[in-house]
């Protein structure tokens, strides 16, 4: 299970809170420049609304990109070295967008933003799936899940504070100095987690073999496109969520508080997840989840066609609670069945799993998005179907689990 000693100078509490700060960073990327969507189209002269949506998208490009390569590189350098890389690579291209002098040159920054973060975002899982799995590794995927859900909350907060005193390319400075301070806490507190006895040469034959073993693996393939539909219920709400809540309900300044209610709702859920998987399993925990997130957005998507796809304020925040609590349900338990039977490659598995489901968050997420008409029925529309999709996968693949038992 495990292939390492874990430092008596770190607690579980502490490998946990740095594992899901190296996560946050991801997060810290995407939401803290959503309050500066309209403060940067407005220094490039950028009006189209769906245009803005792009400096979320090429950073999750640039992240399925990037997840690509890590996994690899850490299973023949150790997690460590691998990780600061990825670091270095964020903040050189969080440089790129603060001294951009166009929006293309910004978008780059971003690209290059993601493929830097794919670093850290890849490797928390392998750090984790080094020392723990099954049931355990997603109460620890779970713990991390809800420390990190923290900094999605409080981004907003803090990119709409900088915009306060300062101008837009404060934030890119600002992700620059946190890569320097959680690099700095890996540095002095994370033991390796890989011992050089374990680790492979670097060879594109081993890795070709890795991802046609995770891509073949009728287990991790389906539940890494189950998560990649739940993610992409998530990438088209931040894609339009500054619109959304500016455009339909005209509600600007008190933005970062609502979009942290709905953070917050998913480091519940992930809280919860942890602390009943262990005794009802992450395949209920999932069926549940799916089919709960299916009954609700469907039945708020016939209110909204009844209703000119309007809901009241209050009504679309309830809604929305639900959702994202069993939508926290499924990221943990997701990646943790789809790396469970990857134990022996998690390096280059954690790197097929990631990519994959950003691919498919990416693009499915970027693509309800652009159908943004104003009103709440895209994506509401979008989360339905991808709730449905996803619930069906599930099926198909306990089924061939179950044929294989029997």
């Amino acid at each position: 299970m495990s292939n390492i000693t874990a430092s008596p100078r770190q607690s579980t509490g502490e490998f946990v809170a740095l594992m899901a700060f190296l996560m946050s960073l991801v997060a810290l990327a995407i939401d803290a420049i959503l309050p500066a969507f309209h403060a940067v189209g407005s220094s490039f002269d950028v009006v189209d609304e769906n245009e803005l949506q792009l400096l979320v998208g090429v950073l999750f490009l640039g992240l399925g990109i990037g997840q690509l390569v890590y996994g690899p590189v850490s299973d023949s350098i150790g997690r460590k070295s691998a990780t600061y890389i990825g670091l270095g690579i964020f903040i050189v291209g969080s440089l790129i967008s603060a001294f951009a002098t166009s929006y293309e040159m910004v978008l780059f920054g971003r690209f290059v933003q993601g493929l830097g973060v794919a670093g850290p975002r890849t490797l928390t899982i392998a750090f984790v799936r080094d020392r723990y799995s099954g049931r355990e590794m997603a109460r620890i995927m779970s713990f991390v899940i809800s420390v990190f859900i923290l900094v999605p909350a409080l981004a907003p907060t803090i990119g709409a504070g900088l915009l306060m005193f300062s101008t837009w390319e404060s934030i890119f400075y600002c992700y620059a100095i946190m890569t320097i301070i959680v690099g700095t806490w890996l540095t002095f507190r994370q033991p390796e987690t890989l011992h050089k006895e374990y680790r492979l040469r670097l060879d594109i034959t081993p890795i070709i073999l890795g991802m046609k073993e995770a891509l073949s693996n009728r287990i991790s393939a389906g539940y890494m496109v189950v998560g990649g539909l739940a993610f992409a219920c998530l990438v088209s709400y931040l894609n339009v969520a500054k619109l959304l809540y500016l455009d339909i309900y005209q509600i600007d300044e008190m933005f970062p508080v609502y979009f942290a209610i709905l953070a917050l709702s998913v480091g519940a859920s992930s809280i919860v997840n942890g602390r009943v998987v262990v005794k009802y399993g992450m395949r209920f925990m999932m069926k549940l989840s799916l089919k709960s997130l299916l009954t609700i957005s469907g039945l708020f998507l016939a209110l909204l066609v009844f209703n000119d796809g309007y809901a009241p304020f209050p009504v679309f925040m309830v809604v929305m609670i639900m959702i994202f609590f069993f939508m926290g349900l499924l990221f943990g338990n997701s990646n943790a069945m789809a790396m469970e039977p990857m134990g022996h490659i998690a390096g280059i598995a954690s790197s097929i799993i990631g990519a994959g489901t950003t691919f498919v968050s990416m693009s499915l997420g970027t693509l309800i998005g652009q159908f943004y008409n104003h009103t709440l029925v895209p994506m509401i529309a979008g989360f339905t179907l991808l709730s449905m999709i996803g619930l069906m996968l599930m099926y198909w693949i306990e089924q061939a689990r179950d044929s294989e038992t029997e």
